[in-house]
């Protein structure tokens, strides 16, 4: 999830990286083949801010440690909570720190949050870093808002939310 889709995710890994240095740890990013939301609805196009190598290239340019795409499947999705910060977090990650969004959701039927993952802090031995969210004209910076601007092609506010140029790569057909 955590991978630099806009300015707000870049504001995460500058926190993450002090992190790293101050002790001493690896920065990770766990992310998931297909996005869930596409997973359960076949029907949505043009969802995506970037394709899976463009997300892999953006990561690497930020140099994170290492990536973990985990393929989200039917068995993944019917994964509880709990079970994910116990299993997949503590017990496979050893997640020190964890950076998060306020928006931030997982598990089965998308029943955890950021609340339930300071709830386990001390149990699993993390601590959830969460920056106030970035607003530009009163409007929380997140995917859906740079959708919503590609949508009505407002492209110039995109390429200022994504501190990059927006672009598309496939085949032609």
């Amino acid at each position: 999830k955590f991978y630099c889709r806009h300015i707000s995710d870049q504001i995460l890994f500058t926190l993450a990286k002090n992190y790293k240095k101050k002790y001493s740890l690896k920065v990770g990013v766990l992310t998931f083949e297909p996005m869930p939301k596409m997973y359960f609805n076949k029907n949505i196009k043009n969802f995506r801010l970037s394709n899976q190598k463009q997300k892999i290239n953006l990561l690497n340019r930020l140099n994170v440690d290492f990536i973990i795409t985990k393929k989200f499947n039917k068995v993944f999705s019917k994964t509880k909570s709990v079970n994910f910060i116990e299993n997949i977090l503590t017990n496979k990650l050893k997640a020190k720190f964890i950076f998060v969004s306020n928006n931030f959701r997982f598990g089965n039927k998308r029943e955890g949050d950021v609340r339930q993952l300071i709830k386990y802090e001390h149990q699993c031995n993390y601590k959830i870093i969460k920056p106030k969210p970035l607003l530009t004209k009163k409007k929380i910076v997140s995917s859906t808002l740079i959708r919503n601007y590609l949508q009505n092609g407002k492209l110039n506010k995109v390429n200022k939310l994504l501190n990059r140029e927006w672009s598309i790569e496939g085949k032609v057909q």
